[in-house]
């Protein structure tokens, strides 16, 4: 097996977090061939896929609040963020399914998106984003909130609570706020907040996951016609029953009477039938 068929079975056979960073690597792939500036070293991603914090481009292009979350500005941002991610995803899964998981990491970035928009027209500010950090601080926060003192094991540190990781991912953010990367910091939080709201809300019996799942099942089934071979063979089902039916309803009402007759013979003697009787047992007998 070479190495193209050991990565779609392991895509196949993964669960959703694995196929989430399957996702994540292969938007980087893409943007490496498509919008690296090599000259510059750097990429130049277009505003239909990148975030603007520009209303006029922002309106017309809706859907980058959720395709920025899915492309990295370079090798370390997209390392450090699927390295966080697979932490996250795996404490989060402990407690959650797979559709909560996706729903959460959709609606965060969503929601991110937009708070990272209001932020910037508020403060006078123009710039785009790219990357998963606020989805994957929502999906860190959401497993934090649910279980904070959840026991864990780091390498060269020994036992920590999951509350001690997320603060200190959460306390860089925000001691960096104002030194570099304002926007996707403001969206880090936003996804943060948003990650703690969904728990509070799911707790209370409101699952937003399930928009997403409805949207999902509605692309998936919604527009399906029922196949031919399942109307004929509904039809050809009825048609039996209906004959059979009716037949035992015959049998059943004849032999009922002919019961009483005899029971009639056998109590007061075959002189105390009427005429009608006589016939019927005549008949019958034939």
């Amino acid at each position: 097996m070479n190495i193209i068929d050991d990565l779609k079975l392991q895509y196949k056979l993964g669960g959703i977090a694995q196929r989430m960073i399957y996702w994540n690597v292969g938007c980087f792939l893409i943007s490496l061939v498509f919008f690296y500036q090599f000259k510059d070293g750097a990429f130049d991603f277009p505003n239909w896929i990148a975030l603007s914090s520009e209303p006029a481009v922002f309106l017309l292009r809706p859907w980058t609040l959720l395709s920025y979350a899915f492309f990295h500005d370079g090798f370390l941002h997209l390392f450090f963020n699927m390295m966080v991610l697979n932490f996250a995803s795996s404490v989060f899964l402990t407690f959650f399914n797979p559709k909560q998981y996706l729903g959460l990491y959709i609606l965060s970035a969503i929601f991110a998106g937009l708070i990272f928009v209001l932020g910037f027209y508020i403060l006078h500010f123009s710039g785009a984003i790219v990357g998963a950090s606020a989805a994957i601080m929502a999906i860190l926060v959401a497993a934090t909130t649910y279980s904070p003192l959840m026991n864990l094991r780091l390498l060269l540190i020994g036992n920590v609570k999951l509350w001690h990781i997320t603060a200190v991912i959460l306390i860089l953010d925000l001691m960096q706020f104002r030194l570099e990367n304002s926007g996707g910091h403001i969206s880090h939080l936003a996804g943060a907040f948003f990650g703690f709201m969904f728990i509070k809300l799911l707790q209370n019996g409101i699952d937003l996951s399930k928009i997403v799942s409805a949207i999902i099942d509605l692309f998936a089934n919604g527009f399906k016609r029922p196949s031919t071979p399942f109307k004929k063979v509904h039809k050809n089902y009825k048609k039996p029953v209906e004959k059979s039916s009716s037949k035992i309803v015959i049998k059943d009402k004849k032999q009922q009477q002919i019961d009483e007759i005899l029971d009639k013979i056998s109590q007061s003697g075959y002189d105390s039938l009427n005429q009608e009787e006589k016939e019927f047992l005549f008949k019958a007998g034939k």
